[in-house]
């Protein structure tokens, strides 16, 4: 029994017609996409632009202002008394001193915290415990890590200082290491660790020249956003160490540091001081641009 012709060729027409359909509909959809593309693309633009105005006013600004108010007299004298002249040699040295106390201090400790939490304990309730520590303590405003040093150091001592500063800046530093030197060794491939430990290699050597070497430039990039942070930082030293409008080495006692002295002389109603606060700020930008360039120069193409 034959089939009907007329059928066959309905059959053949009614296929068409779907495909011609589906591909009207792959149109449409594919021109719906290409619209949310350009949307979501135009919205993104202009996000980034939004972004870059204000970021780029802001560098302006301070290499306007802090150029202007760079001299030799600045970094080579002390903070003057209003409508005098001056520098601000003290707080260039305070900031130095604590930041590279605290770092030297905090580094260590974030570091052999992260890699505790990343290759010992990454899934017990010590660890567990100590990365919610760490969260509530990366999350903290500054202030209350100010405050808690003013409370458990100054106030016992009597006094302000620059040890009670570099305590609170310490605090600041060793939240943001653990979780970078966590997180870079975490993404290290497991089977490096393996290959290490079918040849024979400790578990401490596996870490230290395997794991630790192949994730030491996200580690450095963690420490040097740590330096970062806390360069600028302010009201922790309002706390702490204060401030001294003489050069003063000694950490027993009140101490100037750059954030405190910008936050003094751009409050002033004095030129003189509100330049110096401008050269302040351009010296603490270009010191944390300088220290990223160099991070990037030293650790590139070293894994």
């Amino acid at each position: 029994m034959s089939a009907d012709p007329g059928f066959q060729v309905s059959g053949t027409g009614e296929k068409l017609l779907r495909l011609a359909d589906a591909a009207i509909v792959r149109e449409k959809k594919y021109a719906h996409r290409k619209r949310v593309n350009a949307i979501a693309l135009t919205l993104s633009l202009a996000a980034m632009l939004f972004g870059l105005v204000w970021l780029v006013w802001i560098l302006w600004d301070t290499f306007r202002l802090g150029v202007g108010g760079l001299t030799w007299a600045t970094l080579t004298q002390m903070t003057p008394p209003p409508n005098e002249a001056g520098g601000i040699a003290n707080a260039i040295y305070g900031s130095f001193l604590m930041v590279a106390l605290a770092t030297f201090v905090a580094t260590p400790i974030g570091i052999m915290a992260g890699i505790y939490l990343a290759e010992y304990d990454a899934k017990g309730w010590l660890g567990s415990l100590t990365r919610f520590v760490n969260d509530i303590l990366l999350s903290a405003p500054s202030i209350v890590i100010g405050l808690f040093v003013y409370t458990v150091v100054v106030t016992r001592f009597k006094s302000f200082s620059g040890w009670a500063g570099v305590a609170a800046l310490a605090l600041i530093v060793v939240p943001v290491v653990i979780r970078t030197t966590e997180n870079m060794l975490v993404l290290v491939p497991s089977g490096l660790r393996e290959a290490a430990y079918a040849l024979g290699a400790p578990k401490w050597k596996v870490i230290v020249s395997i794991t630790l070497r192949a994730a030491r430039a996200g580690v450095v990039t963690g420490v040097l956003l740590a330096v970062a942070r806390i360069s600028g930082e302010t009201a922790p030293l309002l706390f702490t160490a204060l401030n001294n409008q003489f050069w003063t080495s000694s950490l027993s006692e009140p101490m100037a540091s750059l954030p405190v002295t910008i936050f003094k002389f751009a409050m002033s109603p004095y030129e003189t001081w509100q330049q110096l606060a401008w050269a302040g700020v351009f010296l603490i930008t270009m010191t944390v641009l300088g220290l990223n360039i160099l991070a990037r120069v030293l650790t590139r193409n070293k894994i």
